[in-house]
C-alpha cells in the first residue's frame, strides 16, 4: 500500500472522529438544556440557586447552603 492511500485513511477517521465528538457535543447540550428546564419548574432550581461548592484544604468538596 502506498503512503497516500494510508494517509488518506487516517484523514478519514479523523473527520469520523471529529463529527461523531460534535455530535456527542450537541446531544449533551439538548440534554443539560432540558434538564435545567425541567428544574426551573422544580424544587432542584431552588436548590440549586440556595447551595455553593466549595473545596476544602485536602481538595474534596462539600456543598453548603448559602447564606
Amino acid at each position: 500500500m502506498g503512503t497516500t492511500f494510508l494517509k488518506r485513511q487516517k484523514e478519514m477517521k479523523r473527520l469520523d472522529k471529529q463529527k461523531m465528538k460534535a455530535e456527542r457535543r450537541e446531544q449533551k447540550k439538548l440534554a443539560n438544556r432540558a434538564e435545567i428546564e425541567a428544574g426551573i419548574d422544580g424544587e432542584s432550581a431552588a436548590t440549586e440557586s440556595t447551595e455553593s461548592t466549595e473545596t476544602t484544604e485536602s481538595g474534596a468538596t462539600e456543598t453548603q447552603p448559602r447564606n
